[in-house]
């Protein structure tokens, strides 16, 4: 008797187990869930971008824009996806750490594919050819990267231009990293650094009052790639690829980057 009753108790079980199963399978597939994408939430890309970093992403009117916020909203609607916009710092994304914690699903943050990166990091195709400059006050003897033996030279930390500041700036010459723009091109206004070293399309925003000027720029070959975590996000990217060359085939991607470079 107590074999028989073991017997129907674990068939029951099964049987609820079952059950259950059916039940949130519906409720996943209603949820987006079979999409196979494995997101932070269903139905939703989470994206991590850093702000302010125009002008591909910054804060107008209370809301995230800029060229990679309306790209990655682009690239969300194709996958019948709502995308929800993070602002988090630019080397917890950079280093992979806010990816594999569950952050987000992918970065936009107007980051360069490097060697170095990908081996926290994986990345999608590249979206945009980028070069570094050195931007000055406009009343600067500076003129170029030689000119800056003994002074300093503001950069962000984790980027490629801190990189290129350190591999090619003068020995003597000071480099100071700052965790985001908003506190070093400061910086540069108030002469805690004569120079700042960053990627062009950042250093051109900077130039219509006429306080600044760029005195050199550099042809580093590099690429911008949106960054995803290491293992696990291969269908992700998959899907982001497909939907990125989608928007290049239909001409959304040149209208969005005509929008925000057709004057640089």
């Amino acid at each position: 008797m107590i074999q028989k009753f073991v017997k129907a108790v674990a068939v029951l079980s099964m049987g609820a187990l079952f059950l259950t199963a059916c039940g949130a399978s519906d409720e996943d597939v209603a949820a987006g869930s079979d999409t196979g994408l494995d997101l932070v939430e269903e139905g939703t890309l989470t994206v991590c971008a850093d702000v302010p970093f125009p002008p591909f992403a910054f804060e107008e009117d209370g809301d995230y824009t800029g060229f990679d916020i309306e790209l990655m909203r682009a690239l969300a609607e194709g996958m019948d996806l709502e995308p929800s916009i993070k602002d988090i710092g630019f080397e917890g994304l950079q280093s992979g750490a806010a990816l594999a914690a569950g952050t987000c699903d992918i970065g936009a943050a107007g980051m360069t594919i490097t060697e170095a990166r990908e081996k926290n990091i994986d990345f999608s195709d590249p979206y945009y050819d980028s070069l570094q400059s050195l931007l000055v006050g406009s009343d600067s003897s500076i003129k170029s990267l030689d000119d800056m033996s003994g002074k300093k030279i503001g950069v962000k930390q984790g980027t490629t231009g801190e990189t290129y500041a350190q591999e090619n700036a003068p020995e003597d010459a000071t480099i100071i990293s700052y965790p985001s723009n908003s506190e070093m091109y400061p910086g540069l206004k108030s002469g805690g650094v004569q120079a700042v070293m960053m990627d062009l399309p950042a250093n051109l925003q900077h130039l219509e009052d006429g306080e600044f000027t760029i005195v050199e720029e550099y042809d580093t070959g590099e690429q911008y790639g949106f960054p995803v975590q290491e293992e696990g996000s291969e269908e992700l990217l998959k899907a982001v690829n497909e939907q990125l060359a989608e928007l290049k085939d239909n001409g959304q991607y040149e209208d969005l980057y005509n929008k925000y470079f057709s004057e640089q």
